[in-house]
């Protein structure tokens, strides 16, 4: 079983040695780069390439991880004995299966994706250690214990908002995606967009490197921001003269929502822009 890549996902050699290097390993694949160059992506594209069901998994600063195995639903069965619903009687109707227990329990190998772990407090990663470690937990309400079947295929991805314990980073395979060159940020341009205009392109390409390059902008464009704003200038038919000013002179770019996020990096760039105009 092996990731060669897809028609939808420009993955570079290095990336597919680690996913390669993760499925021998059979170990979590921990995914970090800047948000935007396709790290949950990939999850859905190796999925798809080796024709495996996909289970997500959102991680948000209140899950727990025991929702990632089950959770007792003690308030539904209190409520059906009150009622007299026969069905209290039988425990594991109450239990809620969690993504972790389909994968465990599915009839074929499957990719899980543990999407954004660091939104979560600090001691979720320790608490799942031995489950990702041993792929098995206990169910103490129903005393079953739930093994993997088949070890899935588990991608970890983490924006850096937080650190990440050692002993939990020691059970995986880290990888680290680089912002792509130019030459690779073409490629991945071209699946997304194979008949858009070349000198568009060019100039678009050139103006998004120049906004990456600026000091002090607070959220650089990523990849994800790039597709937005380059599907924005083929619709509104924006010529590529368009992106710069006078004698090639740095511009604000039409439709600049696309890439910048935020007032701060949109009124630093004006200044910029503002000054190069009065240097002419």
């Amino acid at each position: 079983m092996r990731f060669e890549g897809s028609q939808n996902y420009v993955a570079t050699p290095d990336l597919k040695l680690a996913v390669n290097a993760a499925i021998r390993l059979q170990r979590p694949l921990l995914i970090k780069g800047e948000p935007g160059t396709g790290k949950t992506l990939l999850a859905e594209e190796v999925a798809a390439a080796l024709g495996l069901p996909l289970i997500q998994w959102h991680i948000k600063s209140t899950t727990k991880a025991q929702q990632g195995l089950y959770e007792y639903d003690a308030v539904s069965r209190l409520r059906d004995s009150q009622m007299g619903d026969a069905r209290v009687q039988d425990i594991d109707h109450y239990i809620v299966r969690g993504p972790l227990w389909q994968a465990f329990t599915a009839d074929a190998p499957c990719v899980v994706l543990i999407d954004e772990i660091d939104k979560a407090d600090i001691e979720f990663p320790n608490d799942l250690l031995r489950e990702l470690d041993r792929m098995e937990f206990y169910v103490y309400e129903t005393r079953q214990l739930v093994k993997a079947r088949q070890r899935p295929i588990v991608f970890i991805t983490s924006n850096n908002e937080k650190e990440l314990p050692d002993a939990f980073l020691r059970r995986c395979f880290f990888h680290y995606i680089k912002f792509p060159d130019r030459d690779t940020m073409q490629r991945i341009v071209d699946v997304h967009f194979p008949d858009l205009r070349e000198n568009l392109l060019r100039q678009a390409l050139e103006v998004f490197f120049g906004l990456r390059e600026v000091a002090g902008i607070k959220k650089k464009p990523s990849t994800s921001e790039l597709i937005d704003w380059l599907k924005l200038l083929a619709a509104e038919e924006i010529p590529a003269e368009a992106l710069t000013g006078p004698d090639g002179k740095p511009c604000i770019p039409p439709l600049a929502g696309a890439l910048f996020k935020n007032e701060q990096d949109l009124h630093l760039y004006e200044r910029l822009v503002l000054m190069a105009q009065r240097n002419r």
